[in-house]
């Protein structure tokens, strides 16, 4: 079951960013209890989850099939890894993805989003069908923000220490709270300032980017401090390295750990869930939904 699809906003509307979730200029999306499924898609041979399982082009256009049948609202394609690896040009990186998102958006009704962190690829990923641009860097390539208003994309604003494919083993924080949220509420204005609406604009803790695990542990257990700023908070724990050490699995062994941090996650605010398992996504958003409803309408009902 996906996110329910809402008519053109209202001014009203516009001023409730945590509930209505605007993907560019033609997915709108009503999020006040349904969170919204967004299935990574690697055009990689070495990230961290499927090594490159799915680098042929028709394995990877079977596993966006498969992702769509299983219920994904969102499907995200990236062409570089996040960790430290063999550099990746932006030319390079651009003919990764660039088919990639241009057969999808042929083949499906489907907002795309594009996991970059530099502005020519942002670029030439929304001229290619991408309606979102999903920066881990947090903006750092300046001409980042430009693109995306240019096209009238959404942006995904992603707190990371020092910045992608650098390793970061000791990272150290003042305030690891106060500092995420400083940084994100930044990287929010500046996107504003670009001229990208408030709903157009989903933030990201950033959970294993120059965190320890028990850092990432913290700042998922806290989502409602980012919550509260009223974005749209977009949770990527699928998989990651901290349910793994806080619970001694392997990679492909967190499944498990995975559902239950997206229902903490929803619990505490989020509403976007970037992950591999859309399925097991999509049972725990919609289990989620059904509890967080029910809540409402018992707490609107007159006591005795």
């Amino acid at each position: 079951m996906s996110a329910k699809v809402v008519g053109p906003l209202s001014p009203m509307a516009c001023t409730v960013a945590d509930v209505i979730l605007e993907l560019g200029p033609e997915h709108v999306l009503d999020i006040t209890h349904r969170s919204v499924v967004m299935a990574i898609l690697n055009r990689t041979t070495d990230s961290f989850f499927d090594q490159g399982r799915h680098w042929d082009f028709d394995d990877f256009l079977r596993l966006a099939e498969q992702h769509v049948a299983d219920g994904a609202d969102i499907l995200d394609i990236g062409g570089v890894r996040a960790a430290p690896g063999p550099e990746v040009t932006a030319a390079e990186e651009i003919d990764r993805v660039v088919p990639a998102i241009a057969a999808l958006h042929k083949r499906f009704d489907l907002p795309i989003s594009v996991d970059t962190f530099r502005g020519s690829v942002v670029d030439a990923a929304l001229s290619a069908g991408a309606c979102i641009g999903n920066d881990i860097s947090g903006f750092a390539d300046p001409t980042f923000l430009s693109a995306c208003a240019r096209h009238g994309a959404s942006v995904v604003a992603t707190h990371v220490r020092i910045g992608p494919r650098i390793a970061d083993p000791e990272p150290r924080y003042e305030d690891l709270r106060d500092e995420v949220r400083g940084f994100l509420i930044e990287r929010a204005r500046w996107a504003g300032e670009a001229g990208i609406p408030r709903r157009r604009i989903m933030l990201d803790a950033g959970l294993d980017l120059g965190k320890t695990p028990s850092m990432s542990a913290e700042l998922l257990r806290h989502s409602a401090d980012l919550a509260s700023l009223g974005y749209p908070i977009l949770l990527s724990a699928s998989n990651k390295g901290f349910l793994g050490a806080l619970v001694g699995t392997e990679v492909d062994d967190r499944i498990e750990s995975t559902w239950a941090a997206h229902a903490l996650g929803i619990g505490a605010g989020c509403r976007i869930l970037r992950v591999h398992d859309v399925q097991g996504a999509r049972r725990v958003a919609d289990l989620m939904a059904a509890l967080l409803a029910e809540d409402e309408r018992a707490a609107r009902e007159p006591v005795g």
